[in-house]
């Protein structure tokens, strides 16, 4: 059926790939949030939303924005098929949770301090944006890497 120019069967399409999409946008960054909390001291959750820690917010925002870029590449990058979309992106994004995760343990064994000091500091530090953009860069990394 068309509406106008518009094919509504293309739209129903586009419609259930966005949520599709989605859904593994949305597991990618809620598996990512749990590894975050297992490299990190307490309970993730708590520290930014309840104790408002500066420095856990700010990780947790890099990984995010980091596995947000590399899903999104993943998706602009993928086959014409649907399914096959979807399990590129949601294998990529389970690689860049793996990579986010081993970079986290590469950066606590060789920057000076660790990494669940900075985390459970009161005060916002430098050390945190250090990390935070280390993951970042490791997102941008990943996602040209599918490209």
């Amino acid at each position: 059926m068309t509406f106008g120019s518009v094919d509504v069967g293309d739209v129903g399409e586009g419609v259930v790939a966005t949520l599709l999409y989605f859904v593994v946008g949305a597991g990618v960054l809620a598996l990512g949030f749990l590894v975050l909390d297992l490299l990190t001291p307490g309970n993730l959750r708590r520290q930014v939303y309840v104790d408002r820690r500066p420095n856990a917010t700010v990780l947790l925002a890099a990984n995010h924005l980091s596995l947000a870029i590399i899903v999104v590449t993943a998706i602009l990058t993928s086959s014409d098929s649907l399914a096959q979309g979807l399990v590129d992106s949601a294998v990529y994004g389970l690689v860049g949770i793996a990579l986010q995760a081993l970079a986290l343990r590469v950066l606590d064994g060789v920057v000076p301090g660790h990494l669940r000091a900075v985390v459970d500091e009161p005060t916002l530090s430098p050390a945190a944006w250090a990390i935070a953009a280390s993951l970042v860069a490791i997102g941008g990394v990943t996602a040209a890497a599918l490209s």
